[in-house]
């Protein structure tokens, strides 16, 4: 145990690790009001506003298996943070599997998961049965971490429990499941909530679960806040302008593509009356003030049904959740032929072979040309955690992978790793962008059926960015590492 020089954090901006904050008993932590939120250099890191006693601390350091470093924080902040790791709507601890003595109670459990992911930010939680044990990791920031290793005697428990918050069979184990349910949890007096999507798998060692956890959209993300810079920004609110066209969004699954949907449609909504209708396979977000449908497992309510259903509606805008097949593909590009703004999603790796993917579909090179207005490839990027961020010198070899050679020798940043983000030296994503604006003369070598080489050097004369040059400029500007955009912008 070591007290060393004082330490004092701001603990209202750290990312408290919940593989550590909720390694201790909940009386522990509320009776000696301290609080473990990282592990740096084998210490655990312990948040307190006065020294605790020497038992506290051996307590600590028996449950987390790390000598304990005190850290020095603000009365209220230490309140505002036990708060939001152990206390409910009403201010009184909630249960923890840690309390009870094998650890496997299945409704305590399932709270420790769902409060763990939600301190880490996490979007995904997979529950994975093995040989020995149960591995819980957390996808956090597109990285899985592994949580916690259960024993395979509390499986079927918390299977049960989760399958029986989500809607789910809980006798059926030999066949894949969906379901979902809502998570709410308290913070000072106010509850919030967090849609939960949950998938079964059947396995050799056991069902397989992942939870997939939908972002709060209390403080939903904006153009600006996703990472889109001043010129991709005007691309693509000149495009929201327009009263007609075809706008698709592409990139691999989990590139942020429906957050960036969601946020157009926010912006639409914000510049005046409109009549916008969707159509989604999952409903990811409820938006108030747009029509959501949500395609149907039984089939009464197809993809193809809703799409051709809705033009009968008198909409503005059309959201389509994914150009699927030529189906969906004639009835996007018909609507938008018929004077209505539609958007969509697409897989292809970057936002030219747009063009390419459309015509394999088996759409006409001249109806391409008529109704794509833009198409924006995206990645998502871990950003540097400002705290701890460190200056080394651009290398020539990755500056000439950057496309930058000019800038070797530059000032750029590497992940360091710090109490404020839990060691990782990241917090946080953000997006890569290419916006390929079809103007008149493009749509012209669209429908032309030029090939995808031609287009894209005529999109380069016109000083079209692309998701590396993106990622460069948020490199020189010390927002990310060299690393995650080579990994994201040259990835196929």
């Amino acid at each position: 145990m070591t007290a060393g020089d004082e330490l004092r954090v701001d603990l209202d901006q750290v990312r408290i690790d919940p593989a550590w904050a909720l390694r201790i008993p909940v009386s522990l932590a509320l009776r000696r009001r301290l609080l473990p939120f990282a592990v740096l250099r084998g210490e655990v890191y312990v948040a307190c506003t006065e020294p605790p006693d020497a038992a506290s601390l051996e307590a600590v350091a028996r449950f987390t298996g790390h000598p304990a470093v005190l850290v020095r924080v603000e009365a209220e902040a230490l309140t505002r943070a036990l708060n939001r790791v152990f206390g409910d709507a009403r201010g009184r601890a909630v249960a923890s599997s840690r309390d009870t003595p094998d650890g496997d109670d299945a409704t305590a459990l399932a709270d420790e998961l769902m409060r763990a992911a939600i301190m880490r930010q996490a979007s995904d939680i997979h529950i994975d049965p093995a040989r020995e044990d149960i591995r819980v990791r957390l996808r956090v920031d597109g990285v899985l971490e592994e949580y916690r290793r259960l024993p395979s005697a509390a499986h079927a428990a918390l299977c049960s429990r989760i399958k029986v918050l989500a809607a789910m069979d809980i006798a059926e184990r030999r066949a894949p499941q969906d379901g979902a349910f809502t998570y709410q949890f308290g913070v000072f007096e106010k509850t919030h909530a967090v849609d939960v999507r949950v998938a079964s798998l059947p396995t050799k060692r056991g069902e397989r679960l992942t939870l997939r956890l939908l972002a709060s959209q209390e403080n939903p993300l904006t153009l600006e806040r996703l990472g889109m810079d001043a010129a991709d920004l005007a691309t693509f609110e000149t495009m929201l302008a327009q009263p007609h066209g075809l706008v698709l969004l592409t990139g691999p699954t989990g590139g942020g593509k429906t957050t960036t949907l969601y946020a157009a449609i926010r912006r639409l909504l914000a510049s005046g009356p409109l009549n916008i209708i969707s159509v989604e396979d999952p409903i990811e977000y409820e938006i108030p003030g747009v029509a959501q449908v949500e395609v149907d497992a039984a089939d009464k309510v197809s993809f193809g049904k809703a799409l051709r259903a809705l033009l009968r509606h008198d909409p503005d805008v059309l959201v389509i959740g994914e150009i699927r097949d030529l189906d969906s593909l004639d009835i996007a590009v018909k609507a938008s032929l018929t004077g209505h703004l539609v958007f969509s999603t697409l897989h292809t790796n970057n936002a030219v072979s747009v063009v390419t993917r459309l015509a394999d579909m088996g759409m006409p090179a001249h109806l391409i040309g008529a109704t794509l207005r833009l198409a924006v490839a995206q990645r998502l990027v871990r950003r540097l955690c400002p705290q701890c961020r460190r200056p080394v010198a651009l290398g020539a070899a990755h500056a000439r992978a950057l496309g930058i050679p000019e800038a070797a020798g530059e000032t750029v940043f590497e992940n360091a790793g710090c109490l404020y983000c839990a060691g990782r030296g990241y917090a946080g994503r953000m997006g890569l962008f290419e916006c390929a604006a079809i103007d008149a003369d493009l749509a012209g070598l669209v429908s032309r059926g030029v090939p995808e080489s031609a287009l894209a050097e005529a999109l380069r004369a016109k000083r079209f960015r692309t998701l590396l040059a993106d990622g460069a400029g948020k490199v020189r500007a010390g927002l990310t590492t060299v690393r995650e955009v080579l990994d994201a912008a040259t990835e196929n």
